[in-house]
């Protein structure tokens, strides 16, 4: 099947579905050569690592733009299934390809599969390039002085906060279009949800797409990022910029992020202070990539040895009630509630939500990430995992485990007024501000004229937080004994 202009090149998209700052799609693009573009539905991963309900409707929606974006271009988006280690090389000598060209990914089964698949290709005398093009900077690129990689956060960010970012590419304009082969059709891959269709406030919330990256990084940089210093804190308040899937999908790159955010500062003169303070949550991320390059077990095993015999509490009917957002803990139900509605939670309230299933509850951290995997649309594997062990305090550069968040404290400082709760639980939505982040403690007449019934219409709590932090440091004290 090679083209009368010469063998094509395959360019496989993966956490890259976009054209622009797409090193593979350039380099091909320079090449001259006609082009295949190819996403592969591998759902060979290892483990409990394939995309979860929430990732696979992102997914259907990014690949629908992907096509219509490169069919503009000139070229059909190339749809198979399979195992990739074995349906990449099959499909390179069906296409008479002879050279395949991707972008870089970190997780450990992706380097994994993408090293058996580049050895069985040179071994056919295939070209393979790789490049990157999903982080500020690489995971290997970033050491201590001791040649190290960092476990903690602050000196990594001094490490990369003044090192030059490139500059991202643009699209490539109209390209060759190799030979034509038989794809699927991606209607019949049944990522979006049938019986019941859950996935209306998802609809509602997001834009999946290039476009619609571009769109929320713009509204981002106009209107909020010059307060989000004080405002990403507050989930009552649209104060952060909601870039994560689109992130973790590729449809907007780090470094398209980094420059847009500097050009917004410098032609603004906006404030430093808060575009910096948005600019070090991508310093989070490359940083939770680095971690899981260096440490590949992070998903699966406690990074800090002395907690792997941690006491956890197996609590069926605990772990249902949080999932669902039915602890009576109001803070804590209205982020569970959010995230199976749109597919998303605020990053103050991921925290509290993780504090309370790990400390209160004593569920192990592992069912909150799986969880997660499943619900969100940003689940990451590196940033997934390593927040989850933050907040238990087993990771790398973990909140000290005696860092127990109260619920209670928490709705009441970050949402002040309610906004947030009374959205989210709107069956204590009538109950005064005095009240409504502790329900429990409202006299039974205000109970009555709010239409809330504990136990009935609204759960009781299912823990005592005071007992449940006395418990938790207990068992926390006890590990550390352990370990000393």
């Amino acid at each position: 099947m090679t083209s009368a202009f010469g063998a094509p090149t395959l360019v496989w998209f993966r956490q890259d579905l976009r054209l622009s700052d797409n090193p593979a799609l350039r380099a091909a693009a320079e090449r001259g050569a006609p082009i295949v573009p190819l996403y592969l539905l591998d759902e060979e991963t290892p483990g409990d690592w394939r995309p979860g309900g929430a990732s696979r409707w992102w997914l259907h929606h990014a690949l629908e733009r992907l096509g219509e974006n490169l069919a503009g271009k000139g070229l059909r988006l190339l749809l198979r299934r399979g195992a990739a280690t074995q349906a990449i090389p099959s499909l390179v000598g069906e296409l008479g390809a002879e050279r395949v060209v991707w972008n870089r990914c970190y997780e450990p089964w992706a380097i994994r599969r993408d090293r058996e698949i580049e050895a069985r290709l040179k071994q056919a005398n295939i070209a393979v390039e790789s490049f990157a093009g999903n982080v500020l900077h690489e995971p290997w690129t970033v050491e201590t002085g001791a040649g190290k990689p960092y476990s903690v956060y602050t000196p990594f960010w001094r490490a990369i906060k003044d090192r030059p970012v490139e500059a991202p590419l643009k699209a490539p304009g109209e390209m060759q279009a190799g030979p034509q082969a038989a794809g699927e059709r991606l209607e019949d891959w049944g990522l979006l949800p049938r019986s019941p269709d859950w996935a209306g406030g998802l609809r509602e919330t997001w834009t999946p797409g290039e476009a619609g990256a571009r769109g929320r990084l713009g509204a981002f940089l106009q209107h909020r990022v010059d307060r989000y210093g004080r405002d990403r804190d507050r989930p009552d308040m649209d104060g952060t910029s909601g870039l994560s899937p689109h992130l973790h999908w590729g449809e907007i790159t780090a470094r398209q992020v980094w420059h847009a955010t500097q050009r917004h500062l410098a032609d603004t003169g906006g404030s430093a202070e808060d575009a910096w303070s948005f600019l070090n949550e991508l310093g989070w991320r490359d940083f939770a990539q680095h971690l899981l390059y260096h440490w590949p077990s992070l998903p699966d095993e406690t990074w800090k040895p002395q907690f792997r015999d941690f006491p956890w509490r197996e609590d069926a009917r605990a772990y249902r009630a949080w999932c669902r957002g039915q602890t009576g803990y109001p803070i804590v139900d209205a982020g569970m509630r959010q995230l199976y509605a749109i597919g998303w939670m605020h990053n103050r309230v991921r925290m509290i939500v993780g504090s309370f299933l790990v400390k209160d509850l004593m569920i192990h951290w592992r069912e909150g990430e799986r969880w997660f995997w499943d619900t969100l649309v940003d689940a990451d594997a590196a940033s997934n995992a390593s927040q989850w062990q933050w907040v238990a305090g087993c990771g790398a550069d973990a909140a000290p485990y005696f860092r127990i968040f109260n619920p209670v404290t928490q709705g009441e400082k970050f949402d002040p007024s309610g906004a947030y709760v009374r959205k989210w639980v709107p069956e204590i939505a009538q109950l005064p501000d005095r009240f409504l982040h502790k329900p429990w403690e409202a006299p039974a007449q205000v109970l009555q004229r709010a239409g809330v019934e504990l136990g009935v219409t609204y759960p009781r709590p299912l823990v005592d937080h005071k007992e449940a932090r006395r418990a938790a440091l207990a068992a926390f004290e006890g590990v550390k004994k352990g370990a000393a």
